[in-house]
Formats: structure tokens, C-alpha cells, sequence
């Protein structure tokens, strides 16, 4: 083949190889457009709980009183004392009750009943007369429900109404020692009603209690051993010191003050 026929026939192939790239360029052109993609779903959103609301600043509110002249409470003992006066017989205000610093002590001691200790010294009533002795078996030598009686009665013995008025009346005083006593900005009422709730939580025992002496190492012999007396059963040993009073008091005597209890804080205590 000369030089002039294969020319010809490489200008024929590159025209065939245009027209088949125009051809395939035109079918591309002439189609539809493809419909959009859809947008990708988002993931689901996981369900948030809303957060539970804060716990009040003040859960058992005080009902509002009218304004009293009160004094300052390092001045109030005798207001107290008059106080106590019109609410019990004068020989239970005297004879069983700490006046001193009363205000303080009822807070303190109320704090502490369930705390880890309740010392005596802060106590608002005078120790009960007589010595707590135990049998060589183990249980109280002595009727702890004849021995706190005269407790139990002074307690039954003051109306309820006029407690509870008589609360409200220096509830600024205990208000005023409880935040001295190093709780600033927290609210007595409801340290009140906590506390209730621990010694009405006081399982009442169906069995005599057993005791026993504390042991003490070393040769020196306690000075009052009385005080060294332990509950034999280990539960009733780890309960709070408020529990163990009322445990030591007598089943009698437990259920009763347990009664009263129940009565004042549906007095104190917001809803009942």
C-alpha cells in the first residue's frame, strides 16, 4: 500500500473515532437526570430524662408567727423558763429539766440523739435518779419502764396544741442556737423531723435486752461501771445513741414516747 492510501486511512479511522466520542457524548447528554440523592436520616435521638428537681431549701417550714418580743438567746433563760412554766407543773420544770442554756441544749442534744454521740452534759433533762445495774444473766436488774416513768408522764402531761405553740413561739431562739452550733444557712424544723424519724424507726424488742460490761484493758477498775453497760446483741450496739435510749427505757415506756413523737411531727412536719 503507497503513502497516499494509508493517510487516507488513518484521516478515515481518527474521523470514525470523533464521530463514536461525539456519539457517545451526545447519549450522555441526552439522558434524564438522575433524581437527587435523599438526605442521609439523622441517628434518632436518644431519650433524656429531665432532671429530677433540686430537694427545697427547706422541706418542713415553720408556720409563720406573729412578730414576739423575744430575747437574745444568751439572754433567754429565764423567758424559758417562764415559758416552760405555763406549759408544766413548776416541780417538772425544776426538778427535771436543765434551764441553763435550754435553747442550746435541746438543739445540741436533738442533733445529736442520731449522730455517734449524745453526751449527758448537754442534755436539757436531768439524769434519771438511780443506777443502771444488770442480773448475772444478763438482763436489767432494775424495771427501766418503773424507773423512766416519771419521764413519760411529764412528757404525756403537756398538751400537744400548746407544745407545738410553745415550739413555734421560740423557734427563732432554736433556729439562732442551731446555726451557732455550726450550721449556718440550715434549718432546725427539718433536723427536728429527721431525728423523729430515726427514733420512730426504733424497732420495739420482743425479748428482755441483754447486757453487758464494756471491756476495759488494764488494772485500774472504772470508777462508775454503770456507765460501761453495752447491748450483748451487736445490732442493738451499732443503732444511733437516741435508738438506745429509747431501747433502754423499756418496751412500755418505748412505745409510748414513740406515740408521742408521731403526734408532734404531724405537728412540725409539712403534709404530716
Amino acid at each position: 500500500m503507497d503513502q497516499t492510501n494509508r493517510k487516507g486511512i488513518a484521516i478515515a479511522a481518527g474521523v470514525l473515532a470523533l464521530a463514536a466520542a461525539g456519539a457517545g457524548t451526545w447519549w450522555y447528554l441526552s439522558q434524564p437526570a438522575p433524581p437527587p440523592a435523599r438526605p442521609a436520616a439523622p441517628p434518632p435521638v436518644a431519650a433524656v430524662k429531665p432532671a429530677p428537681p433540686p430537694e427545697p431549701a427547706i422541706r418542713h417550714p415553720v408556720e409563720a408567727q406573729a412578730a414576739a418580743e423575744l430575747p437574745a438567746l444568751a439572754d433567754s433563760d429565764k423567758y424559758i423558763e417562764q415559758a416552760l412554766l405555763e406549759l408544766l407543773d413548776r416541780k417538772s420544770v425544776l426538778g427535771m429539766l436543765q434551764l441553763d442554756g435550754f435553747a442550746r441544749r435541746v438543739v445540741a442534744t436533738v442533733d445529736n440523739l442520731a449522730r455517734h454521740h449524745a453526751a449527758p452534759r448537754l442534755w436539757p433533762v436531768n439524769p434519771t435518779p438511780g443506777r443502771f445495774a444488770v442480773k448475772p444473766d444478763g438482763t436489767a436488774a432494775t424495771d427501766q419502764n418503773l424507773r423512766y416513768a416519771p419521764f413519760v408522764l411529764m412528757v404525756e402531761s403537756a398538751d400537744l396544741d400548746r407544745t407545738h405553740q410553745l415550739y413555734l413561739r421560740l423557734y427563732p431562739l432554736l433556729q439562732k442556737a442551731y446555726e451557732e452550733l455550726g450550721y449556718p444557712g440550715q434549718y432546725f424544723n427539718d433536723r427536728l423531723v429527721a431525728v423523729i424519724d430515726t427514733l420512730l424507726a426504733t424497732p420495739v424488742p420482743a425479748a428482755p435486752l441483754k447486757f453487758r460490761l464494756t471491756e476495759v484493758k488494764g488494772e485500774q477498775k472504772p470508777v462508775r461501771p454503770w456507765v460501761r453497760y453495752e447491748f450483748e446483741d451487736p445490732a442493738l450496739e451499732a443503732m444511733l445513741p437516741g435508738q438506745k435510749i429509747l431501747l433502754r427505757m423499756g418496751a412500755v415506756n418505748q412505745r409510748r414516747l414513740q406515740a408521742r413523737l408521731a403526734a408532734f411531727r404531724k405537728k412540725v412536719a409539712k403534709g404530716g
